[in-house]
């Protein structure tokens, strides 16, 4: 939904997002996002509040009273005081205390709102904040959704957040990958699963991307978006309120995404959820999960997941938070599709054997802003009987999209709305009663699971899919570039399993030198 302006092709967001950024100075983006997205929040509030401040006046005559919180609380709206409204903060914009007067609006909405409580960011009287810079700033917000009917603003903001989150994702590099997932990976994923209706859960929920996207996958296809509740665990708490702030802006109900330090594993925030859908990127390769302290634990069902890597547990833990015809659609480390690493390779066969595996999808490289190691999508499902698609429970599907998607620069990758229509179509094409699918060489397979059992249940893709027709007019340079990238990556992430494992060995000989 990208907005033109009407004196260039260049769409509004980019050019808030340059404008903004100029005015960053000596500010990293990591600390920056805060100050900018903190802005645009309180923009989207404020206007949400004053719009129904405007209705109450009006009715005023029949016993409305703009100044009674609950009248906000009954529409599902921030309560906004005096002096943190939108207007009365522009009229400041200029003054050398501004930065006060924006972290005391930031405290006056929190403490209105307890469902804000702890989530807004206080950093606007910083030292390294320029007043002059946040003055213009402030007035780069306030013109966002200028001229745009009041029932657009919403949108208009919210898709700006957005924007500006994964711009920011990109300007951290890296450390920007630990709070976003790449929009493009969360589109191919909710549109593979297609949730319009139950519990959408994400156990490591980031900036609530996922949760963004399945409603507003619900909304584009005409179905109804309180069709859907959301729950969610972050264990970053900087990366709680930034998923609290957007789904917010969205007006998503986000009551039940909870924070704790401990995480997922150690603390699960929801034990008893059985959800119908669960979307999730979880951390590649991660070797301090505390797996140590949770040997006996009752989600590991088809295997104990070793303490080195936490790729298995988090696999048996979406597993184990599905209903009975519940589905997950995640992002893991390609290596897992392999990997036979202190047992994992048995847990993969558990999981194959179980008919938990529906569909595989590799991934083209570069599209992870925190990692080059190659991933893939595991699409599972408790039921592949229910009726509702056809008895896939003897086969699963494997998609080899590695040359898909373009470059962004010269690091990223995305894909396409054409790539993810091509995915996402071979996936419902194969499932659906209805379905016109068949086998495309070195693209899809739909293989029987005696197959995958012959190959030692090893799931990469490209052990299935074959070649494509046309492979003797290969381009040979762009395949040897691409192999090269995809060895390095391969041989960087065994690097990082050599290593945990060591770090395991000399742990064990430590504890029994004690």
């Amino acid at each position: 939904m990208a907005k033109k302006n009407n004196n260039t092709e260049e769409p509004l967001e980019k050019q808030l997002w340059k404008t903004a950024d100029k005015l960053r100075k000596n500010i990293d983006a990591a600390e920056y996002k805060h100050i900018v997205l903190g802005l645009i929040f309180l923009k989207y509030i404020s206007d949400a509040f004053e719009e129904l401040y405007a209705r109450l006046k009006a009715d005023e005559v029949n016993g409305a009273d703009p100044e009674d919180k609950d009248e906000y609380k009954a529409e599902n709206v921030f309560f906004v005081p005096q002096d943190a409204r939108w207007n009365y903060l522009q009229s400041k914009a200029r003054q050398p205390e501004i930065g006060k007067f924006v972290d005391e609006a930031m405290d006056a909405i929190e403490n209105e709102n307890p469902s804000l409580k702890g989530v807004l960011p206080k950093v606007f009287a910083r030292q390294n904040l320029d007043p002059t810079s946040l003055g213009e700033l402030i007035d780069l917000v306030g013109n966002i959704a200028l001229g745009d009917a009041k029932a657009r603003s919403a949108d208009v903001l919210g898709h700006v957040f957005e924007y500006f989150l994964g711009e920011f994702a990109l300007a951290e590099g890296k450390k920007g990958g630990q709070f976003y997932t790449p929009r493009s990976v969360v589109e191919l994923l909710v549109e593979m699963l297609e949730p319009y209706k139950g519990r959408v859960f994400d156990p490591c929920c980031g900036s609530g991307g996922m949760f963004v996207h399945s409603e507003k996958f619900v909304t584009e296809h005409q179905g109804r978006v309180h069709d859907i509740s959301i729950y969610g665990q972050e264990s970053n708490q900087t990366t709680w309120r930034l998923a609290k702030m957007n789904l917010a802006i969205r007006g998503i109900d986000s009551s039940q995404v909870k924070w704790n330090n401990e995480g997922s594993f150690l603390n699960d925030a929801h034990k008893d959820l059985k959800s119908d859908y669960i979307i999730a990127n979880p951390p590649f390769n991660v070797s301090d999960w505390s797996g140590d302290l949770l040997r006996t634990d009752g989600r590991w069902q088809f295997g104990v997941p070793p303490t080195g890597n936490a790729n298995f547990a988090w696999l048996q833990h979406f597993i184990f938070h599905l209903n009975p015809s519940g589905q997950a659609g995640v992002v893991l480390s390609k290596g897992a599709l392999t990997s036979k690493t202190s047992g994992e390779g048995e847990i993969r066969k558990n999981l194959v054997e179980a008919g938990l595996i529906d569909c595989i999808v590799n991934l083209p490289a570069k599209l992870f802003l925190n990692t080059q190691i190659p991933a893939a999508l595991w699409f599972m499902s408790r039921n592949r009987n229910n009726g509702r698609f056809r008895n896939r429970s003897h086969e699963i599907l494997f998609i080899d999209a590695r040359n898909l998607g373009h470059l962004i620069n010269r690091r990223t990758r995305e894909l396409s709305p054409e790539d993810i229509g091509q995915i996402a179509g071979t996936y419902h094409n194969w499932r659906n009663p209805d379905g016109n699918y068949e086998d495309i060489a070195g693209f899809c397979s739909s293989t029987p699971i005696t197959k995958v059992k012959e190959l030692d249940y090893v799931l990469t893709p490209g052990r299935y899919v074959g070649l494509p027709d046309d492979e003797d007019d290969f381009d040979f340079n762009e395949r040897f570039t691409a192999l090269k990238a995809e060895l390095e990556a391969q041989i960087q992430e065994e690097a990082i399993l050599n290593k945990q494992i060591t770090e395991n060995l000399m742990r064990i000989v430590l504890t029994e030198e004690k």
